[in-house]
């Protein structure tokens, strides 16, 4: 039998504070702790979260959006992926814009968002110099992205912001043993794959970063596409039960 949403969430709970408790690499933890300390000018008297940010959302969902790490003055300040920087402008609008968000912007963990039928992940939980994770402190990360995903059994959409997000979530399901490879699942944005049978849809998308919306490689109707493509994969599933 199904786990009521109730039951996932307190799970989602104990997970989280674990996520938020975690000092696995060394280098993250100075990095992370030194930006708390410095601040930018325009937070300068806001206290920053500078710990792991945990991932957020509806434990009922289908969509699944994995993202790449928190932003030095977003999601390190504020304590919630995504929130409090420009990536998580393009990111919500686009949420909201294609129903799975109940507002349009997120500035503070405190802002009233709530998400329907998605969840926010990330690849590593700590903000890396220069948003480059080395790889261990990806592989370091993983046990908590596999947990989200024996959680969150109703997933049937997966968005992977970018092409280390990506890679995560293959690797996760490489170690799982669902693929065995990761050489079939080329990165290019709005790429759709079947990653394995009965699981869910691996749909690929730039990453909202300000170096990919300021060159316009990434503009905010391309995002909201994404996931206007990902509601509709869902509606196609719920005609397929």
């Amino acid at each position: 039998m199904p786990q009521p949403p109730s039951d996932i969430a307190a799970q989602l709970h104990i997970l989280n504070q674990r996520i938020t408790n975690c000092f696995l690499c060394p280098r993250l933890v100075k990095h992370r702790q030194e930006i708390g300390r410095i601040r930018r000018r325009a937070y300068r008297n806001q206290e920053y979260w500078s710990r792991p940010v945990p991932g957020f959302g509806d434990p009922a969902a289908r969509l699944l959006i994995v993202g790449l790490a928190p932003g030095a003055h977003g999601g390190n300040r504020t304590g919630r992926i995504f929130t409090g920087d420009r990536s998580g402008d393009y990111l919500f609008r686009a949420l909201w814009e294609a129903g799975f968000a109940n507002q349009p912007q997120s500035i503070s963990r405190e802002d009233g968002l709530m998400l329907t039928d998605a969840y926010i992940t990330a690849a590593v939980r700590c903000v890396p110099p220069d948003n480059k994770p080395n790889l261990d402190e990806i592989v370091n990360c993983r046990p908590y992205l596999l947990r989200e995903l024996e959680l969150l059994k109703r997933v049937r959409v997966v968005v992977a912001l970018g092409n280390i997000a990506m890679n995560a979530y293959l690797a996760a399901l490489q170690e799982r043993g669902l693929i065995r490879s990761r050489a079939k699942f080329p990165f290019s944005h709005g790429a759709l794959f079947e990653t394995h049978p009965d699981g869910p849809v691996l749909l690929a998308s730039y990453h909202p970063s300000q170096q990919n919306t300021s060159t316009r490689r990434l503009t905010a109707e391309m995002l909201r596409e994404i996931f206007l493509r990902a509601k509709r994969l869902l509606a196609q599933t719920d005609r397929r039960v």
